[in-house]
């Protein structure tokens, strides 16, 4: 008998990738469908850092990599936490992986057993939850609305910790809400996890570049650095450098957590790519002003989705200060019809704008929040107007 293990039948598929994948089964019929569906920069990689990659492969990294990285990658690493984030991890608290949702993997896996809670703040990203599904783990799913930004605050925090809990996953800015915490939130969360010495933090930091106001601040920093030794700081340079294809993400955090992620990543995927980690050194290294122009043009394109979308009767939506997302509250339309399209929920609606407005977004169910979807603004300002002409006309047809 063909049998799948329980593991892989539990496992949801990203929701993300299938919206990506339905967007192109679509183009192959010959629609023209517009992907705000998938969470990837529409810029190419700086020439620097192509250039780093050239001189790698001419220089011969093309052998087994060590399985934390290079040891000049591992440098850079602790260089580019000191110098943006005033984290201060020695090179044998870092490590590279294969992207950063390797990362989030090797952390979760190494700490997480049957049975251990692990707190998510929704709305979260869709692959955490299925993360620790993988790792036997229970999800403690903590809401967030859109009337409070999407940010939880200490008490919800406070009241979700008990004897099970062993580890929290965060991020900020957020994928999917775009939110942002501030210092002082940052600082108050802080005061609730320095209560329970135990529980570790995953603070997922990799839009850490793409802010629209204010500077970074690392969790991991905050309070004179009174829950550092809680916090695993995950980053990565997908989204600030334009480099989804070369995954390469990396961590930083307690010396007995790092060596776990190497020991686990040993046997499932040794070393990342050589000539991808010289890239990444490179931008590492780098002044991080050279991300400047791609924050700006995401800054330029989120204006311009806020003010489009705010013409749409029905739709509600915060402000959000980073990463290229919004997520719009869409209950508006919940019960109404066109044709033989009836919404009953963030599903149904994203299926419909999706053969109705041949525009690709994702349900929020995905998300933690079956109230909204996201809408991925990492396209030119011409595609963005079209597509949300198009959402809009498909919204205004439901009655």
């Amino acid at each position: 008998m063909k049998r799948l293990s329980n593991r892989i039948n539990r496992l949801a598929e990203s929701a993300t990738i299938a919206m990506s994948r339905k967007s192109r089964e679509l183009k192959a019929q010959g629609l023209d469908v517009i992907a705000l569906s998938l969470g990837e920069p529409d810029f190419s990689t700086p020439d620097f850092i192509k250039e780093a990659a050239h001189k790698a492969i001419a220089d011969n990294y093309t052998h087994y990599t060590p399985v934390p990285g290079y040891p000049e990658l591992r440098e850079a690493i602790s260089k580019k936490f000191s110098r943006d984030n005033g984290l201060h991890y020695t090179t044998d608290q870092v490590m590279a992986s294969t992207g950063a949702k390797q990362v989030i993997a090797n952390v979760v896996m190494s700490l997480i057993d049957k049975g251990d809670e692990v707190i998510v703040p929704a709305p979260f990203w869709v692959t955490y939850l299925e993360i620790i599904k993988m790792a036997n783990g229970a999800p403690v799913i903590v809401p967030a609305s859109i009337e409070t930004d999407f940010k939880i605050t200490p008490e919800q925090l406070e009241n979700a910790i008990n004897k099970n809990t062993r580890m929290m996953i965060f991020s900020s800015p957020c994928n999917p809400t775009g939110t942002v915490y501030t210092r002082t939130e940052l600082e108050a969360l802080a005061e609730v996890i320095a209560r329970y010495p135990d529980l570790t933090v995953i603070a997922d930091e990799i839009y850490e570049h793409i802010l629209f106001t204010g500077q970074h601040v690392s969790l991991a920093e905050v309070s004179h650095g009174k829950i550092f030794d809680q916090v695993v700081t995950v980053n990565g340079v997908s989204k600030a450098f334009a480099m989804t294809g070369w995954r390469v993400g990396y961590l930083g955090g307690p010396k007995w957590i790092t060596d776990a992620c190497i020991k686990m990543q040993g046997q499932f995927t040794s070393g990342t790519c050589g000539i991808a980690q010289k890239a990444a050194e490179a931008a590492l290294l780098a002044d991080p002003k050279v991300t400047e122009k791609m924050r700006e043009a995401f800054h330029a394109r989120r204006d311009l989705v806020l003010e489009l979308l705010d013409k749409i009767p029905g739709l509600k939506r915060n402000k959000p200060e980073g990463a290229f997302y919004v997520f719009p509250d869409v209950t508006a339309f919940f019960g109404k019809t066109a044709g033989a399209h009836h919404i009953r929920n963030a599903d149904d609606l994203s299926m419909y704008l999706l053969n109705v407005a041949h525009v690709a977004v994702v349900t929020g169910t995905a998300f933690g929040d079956p109230s909204c979807i996201r809408i991925s603004y990492a396209n030119s300002e011409a595609t963005l107007k079209e597509a949300m002409a198009r959402i809009a006309k498909a919204l205004d047809n439901l009655k």
